[in-house]
């Protein structure tokens, strides 16, 4: 097989690719939520508790669990990954640039490369592995 053809038969999986990053990314957030939440899969530093319900991080939390949800199973992504792209900006600005100017310094390096990776799936869209794409393919039936 020459090397174009290799190139082609890749590159033809660029939108299952797509549901692949989306639901790896929106796994991985929804954790950022249910710890905040639930104290699941650990809690919150410093003492392991949660987060108050009605404060800036119980939102935060709320947003992060059942947004991600909603991202991996590919519902409504277009509006909600915008949506979760702008609460993680908010997050960078707001709670970890005060800690310094570098990422790796302050600890915002998750909420920097989520806000990119939504914003980038909210003009993507969801992929063919998606309720997404089920709910368009009935739609067009």
């Amino acid at each position: 097989m020459d090397v174009s053809r290799a190139v082609e038969r890749w590159a033809a999986w660029a939108p299952r690719l797509l549901s692949v990053l989306r639901i790896v990314a929106a796994f991985l957030f929804i954790q950022a939520g249910t710890m905040k939440l639930f104290a699941f899969p650990v809690g919150m530093p410093p003492d392991g508790g949660t987060a108050e319900l009605f404060s800036q991080v119980g939102l935060g939390g709320v947003l992060e669990a059942f947004g991600g949800a909603l991202l991996l199973v590919g519902l409504f992504t277009r509006p909600v990954a915008f949506l979760l792209s702008g609460t993680m900006a908010v997050a960078y600005f707001q709670f970890h640039a005060p800690g310094g100017f570098w990422p790796v310094v302050n600890g915002g390096s998750p909420a920097i490369l989520f806000c990119f990776v939504w914003l980038y799936v909210s003009a993507a869209g969801a992929g063919p592995w998606s309720l997404d794409a089920v709910r368009a393919r009935t739609r067009g039936a």
